[in-house]
């Protein structure tokens, strides 16, 4: 019995010492030569696919620069694998050390803050309200008595509906099966306003065909504060991370960055997502945090 408990014992303390190698990113990429980057194939601007396996975004972009950082302490050249993730696996994948880095559109919330760890914010996402340029429709107060589009799945109009401004405020939802259908019912007269995050909103109106004849308006309906994921309890990483963002912010490279991604012609198509910094995500920039989203709910 002794000798069994005592191999239990062992088993046990080996098991706890490949958590924690699993939790030590510097340590596997020294041995390994090779660090994973979560990546998503359609997150707008943040991260998505050229196809033929290549990835690009504003934060393909700032985790690359983190890599970069990370060779460094490494003390090698580091293979990068791009690692496609979805909404579904992608907090798993990290969890389990599949994914080193995930580098997508993760909302930085206090019930994922359980399962991993999120470097200071980079983004912040506000849900916002696009319109016809010629409506006259400026904010949520004139939405009485119209037809607002949302994406079925979504919580846009939720949000609308919660928001303070939007009390007595009677408007009909119509429902969109994804992103471009819900935009087509604004184009097509069906809807007199689409409600969403505004980098979505911003991608939809730079691909429309006519961008001018559409604009974006009216109050911030809620704040997401949108980071990169790393395995939780990895201080040295997150430390290293923090260390390269903050000094990106510091040295003006995340302004620059900004600029390339949201308000200059992007690959593949040369369009311009035309989204302008936001005082939400500059306000992030001026004190680096990794606070989630339930703070930024607080009045």
């Amino acid at each position: 019995m002794k000798i069994k408990l005592a191999a239990l014992a062992i088993a046990v303390l080996a098991s706890a010492g490949a958590f924690a190698q699993a939790q030590d990113t510097l340590a596997k990429v020294k041995a390994s030569g090779v660090v994973t980057m979560g990546v998503r194939d359609s997150s707008g601007a943040l991260s998505y696919t050229l196809g033929d396996g290549k990835y690009a975004g504003y934060h393909v972009e700032i985790c690359q620069r983190v890599i970069a950082n990370l060779e460094k302490a490494a003390g090698r050249k580091l293979e990068i694998k791009y690692l496609p993730v979805t909404s579904q696996n992608r907090i798993p994948l990290v969890q389990n050390g599949t994914v080193d880095i995930e580098c997508g559109s993760t909302t930085n919330n206090v019930t994922r803050q359980k399962d991993v760890a999120f470097l200071v914010t980079t983004f912040v996402e506000e849900v916002r309200i696009a319109v016809k340029a010629n409506s006259g429709i400026t904010s949520i107060a004139q939405l009485n008595g119209k037809n607002v589009a949302t994406t079925t799945g979504t919580t846009s109009v939720q949000t609308l509906r919660k928001n303070e401004r939007a009390t007595g405020i009677d408007f009909k939802e119509v429902f969109g099966k994804d992103h471009s259908d819900s935009f087509l019912l604004l184009e097509s007269g069906r809807a007199d306003a689409f409600v969403m995050d505004g980098s979505i909103l911003a991608g939809n109106i730079a691909t429309a065909k006519n961008p001018a004849d559409y604009k974006i308006v009216g109050e911030v309906l809620s704040v997401e504060p949108i980071a990169i994921m790393i395995h939780k309890n990895d201080a040295a990483f997150k430390k290293l991370g923090d260390d390269t963002i903050k000094d990106m912010i510091k040295a003006g490279d995340m302004a620059k960055l900004w600029d390339k991604w949201f308000l200059q012609p992007i690959p593949p198509k040369n369009t311009k997502v035309g989204l302008a910094l936001s005082d939400s995500t500059k306000a992030a920039w001026a004190t680096p945090n990794d606070k989630p989203m339930e703070d930024y709910a607080k009045k």
